[in-house]
């Protein structure tokens, strides 16, 4: 019988490639696929055969990857954290620059689209239910305004969704990521020896490992069914225990009045892990329920808490 031909590799194009996590995607991905790997921090150091690039994606230079290479799929983790920049900056990079990637899409023909969103959007209150799935409304940017970009990032990838379904969008909301290298807010205050606790507040919260968060990235990057996810473990622990559980001390910042725990935040410059804007995060729950993702794409996180909190255990049993 004659051979049959071997079907090209699909070329997957990874933005935010110098992150924890994308660094773990792209390694899930090489072999079975061509990776092209973008990032707006600096020029990835990748193996032998990736391409790599450091440019905004919001500026002029971005389309110049889609006319350089025949990308099948945009796997898009890039998006800038609060410490890394001001809010107009995050706001061009977040928002503007997800438009100009989804044009881009649109222009050059890919078939599916992965955007990694957060639990954030969804806004900390008291009022919240006790489980929040993909249908609850995104309050976050009635909380603060630090947040807008997070919502709106959210509403143009959902009109993308439905108004341009060939584009095979799937939007993954995740809980706290968490593991080594990661450089968020609640990893970054974690790995602090002394991590400030607001008196009188304990809220449950969601963590999962990021190399659990990089399955399920490519989980449903191989599947291909577009939708909106939450992305959780089916369990969850009280702050106050997560921060004894990562060899954290504990300092008390009053909670009441609520303008008094943003006033420390900033006066002691702690924007980067403890920024104000996050604040409700810290006294009210946010719980998401993941049952459709886990459904849907038969995923079950394969890391439980000791093994994330762990992490954060060690690393400061190494610095003594």
């Amino acid at each position: 019988m004659p051979k049959t031909a071997a079907l090209p590799k699909k070329t997957v194009l990874v933005t935010g490639a110098a992150g924890s996590l994308a660094r773990r995607v792209i390694a899930r991905l090489l072999g079975r696929y061509d990776v092209v790997a973008v990032d707006f921090r600096r020029r990835v150091e990748t193996d032998a055969g990736v391409p790599s690039y450091m440019v905004d994606t919001w500026k002029r230079g971005f389309e110049d990857i889609f006319r350089a290479h025949k990308i099948d799929a945009v796997i898009h983790i890039g998006r800038m954290f609060a410490h890394e920049s001001d809010r107009d900056r995050r706001y061009n990079a977040n928002v503007l620059g997800t438009k100009k990637l989804l044009e881009l899409c649109r222009k050059y023909g890919v078939g599916q689209v992965i955007i990694h969103s957060t639990y954030f959007v969804y806004g900390a209150s008291a009022y919240n239910p006790a489980l929040l799935d993909e249908d609850a409304p995104l309050k976050a940017s009635e909380v603060t305004q630090d947040l807008v970009d997070s919502v709106e990032l959210e509403s143009l990838a959902q009109i993308y969704l439905w108004k341009y379904p060939e584009l095979h969008i799937t939007i993954l909301r995740p809980c706290n990521v968490l593991g080594p290298g990661v450089q968020n807010s609640m990893s970054l205050l974690l790995s602090r020896p002394l991590a400030p606790v607001l008196v009188g507040f304990s809220p449950l919260m969601q963590f999962i490992h990021v190399d659990d968060m990089a399955d399920a990235m490519v989980l449903a990057f191989e599947q291909n069914r577009p939708g909106i996810y939450n992305v959780a473990p089916d369990d969850w622990v009280a702050y106050q225990v997560a921060v004894e559980q990562c060899g954290c001390r504990k300092l008390p910042v009053p909670g009441i009045p609520p303008a008094l725990p943003k006033l420390v935040s900033s006066l002691l410059n702690w924007n980067a892990f403890f920024p104000p804007y996050l604040i409700n995060y810290f006294k009210y729950p946010v719980i998401l329920d993941a049952s459709l993702f886990a459904k849907t794409f038969g995923f079950r996180p394969r890391r439980n808490l000791n093994d994330i909190f762990s992490t954060y255990r060690k690393a400061k049993l190494l610095r003594v």
